[in-house]
């Protein structure tokens, strides 16, 4: 079974998220966090089934949308590497300029 790996910027990110949507509905967040594993499984299968965008810098970064939340990842690795979990509705290129 292919495998993924969270980096701790990334844990914190889906530990937020998945805070944020627990204050309105528990069953909404648990859900959430069913939706985030299953996509980063998938990912991990088919790593290249992602989109770039012309926001991030490094190209080889690759966005896989789960409601309003972009998981960013690195394909070209072996176990594939979860960066961030960012809203889309953020500055998506200056959060990943300023580090990941």
């Amino acid at each position: 079974m292919p495998r993924y790996i969270l980096t701790d910027r990334a844990k914190a990110d889906l530990r937020e998220i998945i805070s944020f949507i627990r204050r309105d509905s528990r069953q909404a967040a648990k859900q959430s966090r069913v939706e985030f594993n299953e996509a980063m499984r998938k990912l991990a299968e088919f790593p290249l089934m992602g989109h770039t965008r012309e926001d991030a810098e490094d190209d080889s970064l690759r966005f896989w949308t789960v409601y309003s939340y972009l998981i960013v990842y690195r394909p070209g690795v072996k176990p594939l590497r979860i960066l961030r979990v960012i809203h889309g509705a953020r500055d998506v290129g200056g959060v990943l300029r300023r580090g990941h």
